[in-house]
């Protein structure tokens, strides 16, 4: 366990950005998952909505903290190439 101060708050800061990394990465997979899955499954309108979706998403974590700025445009140029395949 931590003895001074300045390790305790460091010990109490880690939990905190733990937990909120946690769900940001879980909140991640499951839009991305969303995206892949209406592919799969053919409809058009359903992959463009949840891209959408995706899209506004992950840039909001980048304006977080939570991704970088190339990351995130990487991702989502990913996710945009996957539907456009569907005609």
């Amino acid at each position: 366990m931590a003895n001074h101060k300045s390790s305790e708050k460091r010990a109490r800061q880690t939990i905190k950005r733990t937990q909120a990394n946690r769900f940001y990465r879980t909140r991640l997979k499951n839009i991305t998952k969303a995206v892949r899955e209406a592919t799969a499954s053919g409809d058009k309108t359903a992959a463009q909505q949840a891209l959408k979706i995706a899209n506004q998403n992950i840039h909001a974590f980048v304006s977080r903290g939570f991704l970088k700025k190339q990351t995130a445009s990487r991702r989502v140029s990913r996710l945009a190439k996957l539907v456009n395949t569907l005609n």
